[in-house]
């Protein structure tokens, strides 16, 4: 009967060692703020992004940056059930989502490379 007891807790241990590694590595990822500095970076060299919450392609660059992306200087530019834009996103001229703004008021439309984000703003992009 010990053994069987022993067998049991053993396995038990090893399950709960590999369900501690698979929820670590899910949250490996951009999911952690590893581009907090350069999300931080764009934001300071006056980069924006306007978008709408039901852009497809928002979405996208949003989890582009997982939790880093508090730091971007979004612009939410859709009404309350897409019944039209924002007056600030109609002032600014913008006509597709998503839409970056650079220092300058250089605008680009569509999404965006982490490279071509930081070529653009001048931000060192690191890990």
């Amino acid at each position: 009967m010990r053994i069987s007891k022993r067998f049991f807790l053993g396995i038990g241990i090893v399950i709960v060692i590999f369900a501690i590694i698979i929820i670590k590595k899910a949250g490996n990822g951009t999911e952690d703020g590893a581009y907090d500095n350069f999300a931080k970076c764009l934001t300071e060299n006056g980069v924006k992004m306007y978008g709408a919450y039901w852009c497809t392609h928002c979405n996208n660059q949003k989890k582009e940056f997982g939790k880093s992306w508090q730091y971007i200087d979004y612009i939410e530019c859709s009404l309350p059930n897409n019944s039209g834009q924002t007056q600030i996103c109609s002032l600014a001229g913008i006509n597709a989502y998503p839409t970056w703004e650079f220092q300058g008021g250089e605008k680009i439309e569509g999404e965006l490379s982490f490279e071509e984000l930081a070529g653009r703003s001048g931000c060192l992009l690191e890990k």
